[in-house]
């Protein structure tokens, strides 16, 4: 479904502070695939969304979806058919408008509408049904502006709005990270029941291990612009934190992962 060809990508060219993050990035991500993506701060793995996304533009390199090149594709065009979600909930939202309101722009993606005064009755139905199934009690509170909402409300919400209008491909950047753990938990299993019931091909960055071990069928670990481990279907199954350190020892990455780490232990 996605692919990303010879990618090259380097930031403050011809200055001081020049960084080179990728040489030469090869990533296919197929359909239907969940895909999870662990690495330390600096490794690329937010460029990598970027650049899939069209936040930013990659220097060489070529980016295929459904064979399609959508190489020098702006992002609001690769909007129509990439869902993302990001890490600060307002980025999804907007605060000063109601939920209903909210809601009513993602329905109408790329469409000219109204907000409340617009919303059919059949519509309104349809989000307090979609609401309903996240059990947080926000089909009660369509009215409420979103910004009076918990930050684990709004993440919820982000995440409905991102995939209402089902998506070919789903990028959650570490959607989970500005919440507690115990919110952090209900927002990853929601994203688990999302996906599997729209089956909506998703990339996950996330610096949780235990997000990245027990969720999706593969997973990714970017390491100084590199794909350094590729694991999946019964291997990733089979996977266990441990067995995940040992990777990491192995490639002599541990010092570089860090206190990240720590998250093993959550």
């Amino acid at each position: 479904m996605l692919e990303l060809k010879h990618i090259a990508k380097t930031f403050n060219k011809g200055l001081a502070n020049e960084v080179v993050l990728y040489t030469d990035l090869n990533v296919e991500i197929k359909q239907g695939e969940f895909v999870t993506i662990i690495g330390s701060n600096g490794s690329g793995k937010s460029t990598f969304f970027n650049i899939v996304s069209g936040n930013i533009r990659q220097d060489k390199g070529k980016i295929l979806f459904k064979g399609m090149d959508i190489s020098n594709l702006r992002e609001h065009k690769r909007s129509k058919f990439i869902g993302r979600v990001f890490q600060d909930p307002l980025k999804g939202t907007a605060p000063s408008l109601t939920i209903l309101e909210n809601m009513a722009m993602a329905y109408n993606k790329g469409k000219f509408y109204g907000l409340s005064r617009g919303v059919k009755p059949e519509q309104r139905e349809l989000f307090s049904k979609e609401l309903a199934g996240m059990h947080l009690n926000l089909e009660n509170k369509m009215d409420v502006k979103v910004g009076a909402l918990s930050g684990g409300q709004r993440q919820a919400l982000s995440l409905l709005m991102a995939t209402m209008i089902t998506p070919d491909l789903l990028l959650l950047d570490e959607h989970t990270a500005a919440l507690d753990p115990k919110t952090s938990d209900l927002i990853i299993d929601l994203t688990e029941q999302i996906v599997k019931e729209k089956a909506i091909t998703t990339i996950m960055i996330t610096h949780n291990l235990k997000h990245a071990i027990q969720h999706g069928n593969r997973l990714l670990m970017f390491h100084e612009g590199k794909v350094i481990l590729d694991i999946s279907g019964e291997e990733k199954k089979k996977l266990t934190t441990e067995k995940l350190i040992e990777q990491f020892n192995s490639l002599n990455v541990i010092d570089d992962i860090g206190d990240k780490l720590a998250f093993s232990q959550m």
